[in-house]
């Protein structure tokens, strides 16, 4: 099987491109996890297959690399933008990719023939707490205390196709993210 790795600002993807590999659509999450393995296989945030769509140009069929299908990642979908591109995919600067049956408007800045910058119109942020989803007692959560491991955060949780809190802090340097982000995500 051919596959690329790409990453946008650290998270590091396998992109598969699925107009050339055929994978049961069964066994896509066992492959997944093995592939996304660091240690054992390729190493990975997890995998993107491109395939195409029968509303869009392409799509970003994109899996975590615990084998779950998650909706959206804006670095992962500028990666495919840029495959597509320059493997002539796509012969012109706009087109549009489907994430999770939702369609993705992509602008290529290109430079030699290649993609130099992607614009993804990423649409509406969502606060909405249901919409994101997130559980609080609160229609929205904005800038308010999140309880996290018996320190009080303010927190404000968006979604732009997966869910995000978004935390203000004096000092970026000093946030140890790799101890803390697990424990938010599994709030």
């Amino acid at each position: 099987m051919k596959f690329t790795k790409m990453q946008g600002c650290g998270n590091d993807y396998v992109y598969i491109n699925g107009f050339e590999e055929k994978i049961e659509q069964e066994k896509k999450p066992d492959l997944v996890r093995y592939l996304s393995e660091r240690h054992f296989g390729i190493g990975s945030d997890g995998v993107i297959f491109i395939n195409p769509s029968e509303i869009a140009d392409f799509e970003m069929e994109m899996y975590n690399a615990d084998g779950s299908r998650s909706e959206m990642c804006g670095n992962g979908i500028r990666c495919v933008a840029k495959y597509v591109f320059d493997k002539k995919m796509v012969d012109r600067n706009e087109f549009t990719i489907e994430s999770f049956g939702k369609i993705k408007d992509i602008t290529i800045i290109e430079e030699a023939g290649a993609a130099k910058l992607i614009k993804v119109g990423m649409g509406s942020p969502q606060l909405r707490t249901e919409e994101i989803p997130a559980v609080y007692d609160a229609d929205t959560i904005i800038a308010k205390p999140i309880d996290v491991d018996g320190t009080i955060w303010e927190g404000t949780c968006v979604s732009m196709g997966n869910p995000h809190v978004v935390l203000f802090v004096d000092d970026v340097k000093t946030l140890d993210l790799e101890a803390i982000g697990p424990k938010f995500e599994n709030h």
